[in-house]
């Protein structure tokens, strides 16, 4: 039942990286659309203030003001908020380059398909180059680590959005022979020394289980975390006539187990999961984006920028929108 639950819904063989994936357009579109301040504050925000943790620090002070419903408690300014006599809230701008480690699970899982059509490893890439697209536009250092059960790769990085494209490209042309290993990607991410760069993970939504909260957490507390969390197709819900198979071991899931109940008990489980972890991250000072396709993510993560922008909230959606993204 578990191998079945955690099936892909996929052709025989894997697919190498996409190059012409129509989602790539927006990604970079967004990246240059959107102007510099913005940029800064929005993955600023996302990485929970840096300077909050660092006091006495050379950052210059951007903003000092209320607490509203919404802030995060790490950015209250517990000097200030004696002297004013309520809550204060302040946040600054880091003077410095940052960096940023985009860590990939490259196991053999991640080629299991998606509602979309998509594999999970093409949904992880997409993601990943949206935060390549403004982090370079701030100008960060960025280093990419790829896991499997094999080997650690880390890939340093020095050039354009276009160069990283590449560089990511090349690396997902692979044999994917290999099962994860997760607990290494955490292991790796937890030693990172460089206190307050920003991690994204990008892995699918079978990946992570209770036992890994508390690496998890041990991150969190020396670096902003991002996950994403990539969904995966029920298999339990494939068309008639669609080919299901295991995305290790290359079974075929038998036709008759696939019904409505069994797909439903499924999304209620996967959807459960998913919640769960959210909200585990979210105490923790974590953010997560939880999609099954390209489309999705970028969609998401529109919206965990523009939440976490607030008032410039309309600096960000009236340029993503009209990239063809979700403006409901």
């Amino acid at each position: 039942m578990i191998r079945a639950m955690n099936a892909g819904m996929a052709e025989a063989q894997p697919l190498p990286a996409v190059s012409h994936d129509p989602i790539r357009a927006k990604i970079e579109a967004m990246g240059n659309r959107l102007n510099l301040p913005t940029v800064a504050k929005a993955l600023g925000v996302i990485e929970g203030e840096h300077s909050s943790r660092r006091p006495g620090g050379s950052d210059e002070l951007m903003e000092v003001r209320a607490y509203e419903a919404g802030d995060e408690a790490r950015l209250i300014e517990w000097k200030t908020s004696a002297r004013q006599g309520r809550p204060m809230v302040i946040r600054r701008e880091r003077l410095v380059t940052s960096r940023v480690w985009l860590l990939l699970d490259v196991g053999r899982e991640m080629t299991a398909s998606c509602e979309s059509g998509e594999m999970a490893y093409q949904i992880a890439a997409n993601a990943l180059r949206m935060f390549a697209a403004l982090s370079l536009r701030r100008s960060d250092e960025i280093s990419l680590v790829f896991g499997d059960a094999a080997s650690i790769t880390r890939v340093p990085f020095n050039g354009d959005f276009c160069q990283f494209e590449r560089t990511l490209d090349s690396a997902l042309e692979r044999k994917w022979e290999h099962t994860r290993n997760i607990d290494a990607l955490l292991t790796y991410a937890r030693r990172i020394k460089d206190r307050n760069a920003l991690i994204v993970l990008a892995t699918d939504e079978h990946a992570l289980t209770k036992e890994h909260l508390q690496e998890i957490h041990r991150i969190t507390r020396t670096h902003p975390l991002t996950l994403i969390d990539v969904a995966t197709a029920n298999p339990f819900a494939a068309a008639a006539g669609a080919t299901v198979t295991d995305a290790l071991s290359g079974r075929r899931l038998p036709a008759f187990l696939r019904d409505k109940r069994a797909a439903a008990e499924v999304n209620t489980h996967r959807e459960y999961m998913a919640a769960a972890l959210e909200r585990e991250l979210s105490h923790m000072g974590g953010h997560m984006i939880h999609a099954g396709s390209s489309e999705a993510v970028f969609n998401d993560f529109i919206r965990l920028v523009s939440r976490a922008l607030a008032k410039d909230t309309r600096n960000l959606v009236a340029p993503a929108t009209g990239l063809g993204g979700d403006s409901r």
